[in-house]
C-alpha cells in the first residue's frame, strides 16, 4: 500500500488496530490476517523498545504502519526511519506536527477540549485523535463537535470495546476507531474480532 494516503486508508476501513509489542507476537501472522480482512493500517505504539523493531519487521508487509505514543521529535524521526507512514500522539506536540508536515506524513495528535481542537486546526491539522475516548464520553462529545468543528474528522481511542462501536459508527465526523482489544488472543480470535468490528462500524450500523 506504499504511496497511498493513510487517512484515506483509515477512512475506508474505519478501523485502526493498536499493537503494543511485548515480545512473542506473531507479527507477520497478524499483518496477514488484517490484510485478508480488509484492514489496511496498523498502529504500533512506541510504549516498549520493541515498537521500532516491529515497524521495521512489518515495513514490507503491505500494511500502512502508524507509530503511536509518539512523544518527541526524536521518537518521530526514529519511527519514520523504521517505516511509519503516519504518526499518532496522546497529546498535541507542535514540534512533532512541524516535523510531520516537513516530511509530508499525517500526524494525528490527541485532543480532548475545544481549545485543543482549535490549536490543532491552527497548525493545519484536521484529522485528530480523541483520547481517551470512553472515559470522556467520546460519543457524546464527538456528536457535539460535529456541529462546531465540521471540518474535523476524529480517531477515537481509549477504552473502546466492541459494544461501543455502533454508537461511534453513527457519528458523521468519524475517521476510524482505534483499539487494542482487536489484537488480543490467537490469530483466529483476531480475525473474528476484526470481522465483527467491521460489520458494526459499517455506515449502515444503527446508532
Amino acid at each position: 500500500m506504499e504511496g497511498m494516503d493513510p487517512l484515506a486508508v483509515l477512512a475506508e476501513s474505519r478501523l485502526l488496530p493498536l499493537l503494543t509489542v511485548r515480545g512473542g507476537e506473531d507479527l507477520l501472522g497478524l499483518a496477514r490476517v488484517l490484510e485478508e480482512e480488509g484492514v489496511g493500517a496498523l498502529e504500533i505504539t512506541l510504549r516498549t523498545e520493541k515498537g521500532l523493531e516491529a515497524l521495521k519487521a512489518l515495513r514490507k508487509s503491505g500494511l500502512l504502519l502508524g507509530a503511536g505514543t509518539v512523544r518527541s521529535p526524536k521518537e518521530a524521526e526514529a519511527a519514520l526511519e523504521a517505516g511509519a507512514a503516519f504518526l499518532v500522539s496522546p497529546g498535541l506536540l507542535e514540534e512533532v506536527a512541524a516535523l510531520a508536515q516537513a516530511r509530508g506524513v499525517p500526524y494525528l495528535p490527541g485532543v480532548l477540549t475545544p481549545t485543543e481542537v482549535e490549536r490543532a486546526l491552527a497548525l493545519g491539522l484536521s484529522a485528530l485523535k480523541f483520547f481517551p475516548a470512553e472515559p470522556f464520553q467520546g460519543v457524546r462529545v464527538l456528536r457535539a463537535y460535529a456541529e462546531v468543528f465540521p471540518e474535523v474528522r476524529f480517531l477515537p481511542t481509549g477504552g473502546i470495546k466492541e459494544e461501543h462501536l455502533p454508537h461511534y459508527a453513527a457519528l458523521p465526523n468519524l475517521l476510524a476507531v482505534g483499539g487494542s482489544w482487536l489484537l488480543q488472543g490467537n490469530l483466529e480470535a483476531v480475525r473474528a474480532k476484526v470481522r465483527a468490528a467491521k460489520a458494526l462500524l459499517s455506515p449502515q450500523a444503527p446508532g
